[in-house]
């Protein structure tokens, strides 16, 4: 196969920051994907619906001339305890909102002002069963007597699957899954339950972390894990479960910011997302499922329209750039310096 043309993907799980790192990244998402789900967690987080819509703004905004009517940012509300139920039927009826995310305190960057007791959420999550508004899910507890490794599994256990049971009516999306724990609790769990998984956690475990010393630009959260568990979510994401489906998770940060003393959490994915995701299915040897897993599971549980138009992949080598400009700094990317064997047309 030298060519693989596929109906035009969707990103479900996207970091694009602000101001000029903004539009430094923003291009090569909007290259390659139709729309995004693009999350809240900037500095102050997107906890209204009025600072979605602006930064929705600012999104078209910044987008490339040739892609101006080509790509459609989808804005998320940051939930918090005070999170008011009005907001959530604000969100629903401004059309333009399409998620509100759980960050647990502390879980991840730019998560402080996230939820510190899902019960004084309730009644906000209520409205949201009511509205059919889904709730995006960062799986990790913070507890600091939980091992980083085990943290999405105790998650699972202490809060998904009792939040599940409480609010049966309520879709889900369990965002970048990293274990075999979550994707078995994911198949089981009912219908309105689903997962993104990103490329980074379909071609690397976690002895990426310290190959040849500590390698800062594979450190992300939720960490890598076992091989154990990479094969498991290789078998979701290219089995053709409708309930899995691509989200890269592409978080982009400065060179300095992650080779520092105290490096930041998130790997930069946009640049080569497809071609990493058509890499990974080639090794499991199911280009075949990339297109449904890239551009129709994810459309159809946020009940969106597919999208119409198609992008091609050649079976074409090329070296990824050792770094991109990131707002008069560097942006190193994941395979930096590396050939991969897929480019986008």
């Amino acid at each position: 196969m030298n060519t693989l043309t596929i109906t035009r993907p969707d990103d479900w799980h996207l970091h694009l920051r602000d101001g000029e790192q903004l539009r430094a990244v923003l291009p090569y998402t909007a290259k390659q994907f139709a729309r995004a789900i693009v999350m809240p967690n900037l500095r102050p987080p997107v906890v209204t619906v009025d600072m979605a819509l602006a930064y929705r703004d600012r999104i078209l905004a910044a987008l490339p001339e040739d892609r101006k009517s080509g790509f459609e940012p989808l804005m998320t509300l940051y939930l918090t305890d005070n999170t008011p139920p009005s907001e959530i039927v604000r969100a629903k009826e401004s059309g333009a909102i399409h998620g509100v995310k759980l960050y647990p305190a502390g879980a991840t960057t730019n998560s402080d002002a996230g939820v510190t007791d899902l019960a004084k959420c309730y009644a906000t999550l209520e409205i949201m069963e009511k509205m059919d508004m889904p709730l995006l899910v960062h799986g990790e507890v913070t507890d600091p007597g939980i091992d980083v490794f085990d943290r999405e599994k105790v998650f699972i256990d202490r809060i998904l699957a009792p939040l599940v049971q409480r609010f049966p009516g309520l879709r889900i999306v369990f965002e970048h899954v990293t274990t075999r724990d979550a994707v078995q609790f994911v198949r089981q769990a009912p219908h309105q339950i689903a997962a993104t998984i990103t490329a980074h956690h379909l071609l690397l475990n976690r002895n990426a972390i310290f190959q040849g010393g500590i390698r800062p630009h594979h450190y992300c959260l939720p960490v890598l894990k076992r091989e154990v568990h990479r094969q498991a979510l290789l078998e979701a994401a290219t089995g053709g479960e409708s309930k899995f489906f691509l989200g890269t998770d592409s978080a982009p940060h400065s060179q300095a910011a992650k080779e520092s003393s105290c490096g930041c959490a998130g790997m930069f994915t946009a640049h080569a997302a497809i071609e990493l995701y058509a890499t990974a299915f080639e090794q499991a040897d199911a280009l075949d499922k990339l297109e449904a897993f890239a551009s129709f599971h994810g459309a159809d549980f946020y009940r969106l329209p597919r999208n119409r138009d198609t992008i091609a992949l050649n079976k074409e080598n090329w070296i990824v750039p050792q770094q991109y400009e990131f707002a008069a700094e560097n942006l190193i990317p994941l395979y930096a310096n590396t050939v991969l064997s897929w480019r986008m047309a």
